[in-house]
């Protein structure tokens, strides 16, 4: 699955300009996560709660992603990284919810 945003493109980043000019550079790419935690339909805590069960998986330095659609958990998962001292990578929008990345500090 692509973690690339709305805006940018798979060419490596750039947008191209008006014809003519110099490509646009855009917006840093979004890190590949080592693991996804699918929490679509589920209502919070439910996410926060999978993160935190799954998080020990994967190396420090690592990211995953977190699948969720429950409006709650568009606020609660960066907040819970400020919480537990991880660092909130992205959030991409999705056609239903979105993809949070959270990188492991710890």
């Amino acid at each position: 699955m692509s973690w690339l945003r709305r805006d940018e493109q798979a060419d490596g980043g750039q947008a191209a300009g008006p014809a003519g000019a110099a490509p646009v550079a855009t917006a840093a790419p979004v890190p590949q996560p080592l693991l996804t935690i699918d929490a679509l339909g589920r209502k919070c805590p439910i996410p926060i709660i999978m993160l935190a069960e799954q998080i020990r998986d994967v190396p420090v330095g690592a990211v995953i992603a977190v699948l969720a659609d429950d409006p709650a958990a568009y606020t609660d998962v960066p907040a819970w990284c400020g919480m537990k001292s991880h660092e909130f990578v992205f959030r991409s929008e999705l056609a239903c919810g979105w993809a949070f990345g959270i990188r492991r500090s710890y």
